[in-house]
């Protein structure tokens, strides 16, 4: 596969006219003529006052003289007297301490405190491995032999067997499916296997197989291979000049001045008079508890006696009770001369069976056998399972 790039040369990119963008330019200022009047509304309104000293809450100091002469003995060293303590004597032993003549001349604290003891032998308490005959022959009872009682077992409860009755009705070998789903009459199916020729062993092998015989073999012609042209430098010299060299020019841009106006900072000299719109204006105002806003009844409270009569009794009328009617039928017994034919369902389907005996009701049950009874005096028994003969 073959891919071409397109090359755009610098004949496509063509210069385009460029418009300068106009520049905000500042407006000159000018000063105005006259003087300039310095009152503010701060000024106008609030006219300044004698401000007196403030009074000195804190109340004078009392200088308290005395005469005489001052005693300097403090508290602590007046009550705190220094006890005379004696020192007390190191109950520490003296070190009598020599160093040795020889190397490693001194005994350790372990060669001082531990006295070396004889080594006693340990008495074993395991048993001899001599054997000791009986002579005493051997009786051959053992613990089971003596404390075990033989049982005498029960007979074991045989159930007969029921003799098989086979029925005096003929079996009539239909079914739900062969009665409703009769089968359709319909054609035979046809065998889709081909033919089975049989092939001697004398032929030869023609060397014949489906898909040479399918797919033929088709010539495939060569891919063209496209000839790419030879490369012509152009002509002449290369100008290395760009759009942007050629349509921007630099040019000198002046500095930006800032447009905020000069701060005129003025010096004053007298006090604050701690005055402001919101103290004149706005004063305090003396607040007063709201009362209750208490709703005045509509519906006098009346001023009478109560004479006993209420508003159920004054407009209350009584009406006479009409008694529902009973829906219920008379209890009236319905005799038919036609005789009873004792003839139900239960007594022509129900095929009784042979009721058999529980084995509570015996003594003792055939087939179990006694284990145990208990607090409660009930009594269990085990179910004896037969033995199974092995092969």
């Amino acid at each position: 596969m073959l891919n071409f790039v397109y090359v755009k040369s610098m004949s496509d990119y063509r210069p385009y006219e460029i418009v300068k963008q106009p520049r905000h330019v500042p407006e000159e200022y000018k000063p105005k003529q006259g003087e300039i009047d310095l009152d503010t509304t701060y000024k106008r309104d609030f006219n300044s006052y004698k401000v007196q000293p403030v009074a000195i809450v804190r109340p004078l100091e009392r200088q308290q003289v005395k005469k005489g002469k001052l005693d300097t003995v403090p508290t602590y060293k007046d009550d705190y007297q220094a006890w005379d303590v004696q020192k007390m004597d190191l109950c520490k032993p003296e070190a009598a301490y020599h160093p040795p003549s020889v190397k490693f001349g001194n005994s350790t604290t372990f060669q001082d405190d531990y006295i070396p003891q004889e080594i006693k032998p340990t008495h074993s308490f395991k048993p001899s491995f001599v054997f000791k005959s009986s002579k005493i022959p051997f009786s051959g009872d053992t613990s089971h032999r003596i404390d075990y009682i033989p049982h005498h077992l029960e007979m074991k409860f045989a159930r007969p067997k029921e003799v098989y009755k086979p029925t005096s009705q003929p079996f009539e070998d239909l079914t739900t499916h062969r009665s409703d789903f009769q089968g359709l009459l319909g054609e035979m199916a046809k065998i889709c296997k081909p033919a089975y020729n049989k092939v001697a062993q004398s032929a030869q092998f023609e060397g014949r197989t489906e898909f040479r015989d399918s797919f033929q073999p088709w010539e495939i012609p060569s891919p063209i291979v496209k000839k790419a042209p030879e490369y012509v430098p152009p002509t002449g010299g290369m100008q290395l000049s760009s759009t942007s060299h050629l349509d921007y020019v630099p040019y000198q841009a002046n500095r930006a001045l800032p447009i905020r106006p000069v701060s005129q900072r003025r010096n004053k000299n007298f006090p604050f008079q701690g005055k402001s719109t919101t103290k004149e204006d706005f004063p305090a105002w003396e607040i007063c508890p709201q009362g209750i806003v208490k709703r005045q009844p509509q519906i006098a409270n009346p001023s009478g006696k109560f004479d006993g009569l209420s508003t159920f009794r004054a407009h209350y009328v009584p009406h006479e009770l009409i008694p529902t009617e009973s829906c219920k039928p008379l209890p009236v017994t319905l005799r038919s001369s036609v005789p009873f034919d004792n003839v139900t369902m239960y007594s022509t389907e129900y095929t009784p069976k042979k009721q058999e005996i529980c084995p509570a009701s015996y003594p003792s049950p055939p087939g179990y056998v006694f284990e145990n009874t208990n607090s409660q005096g009930h009594k269990f028994f085990r179910r004896i399972t037969p033995a199974v003969k092995a092969f």
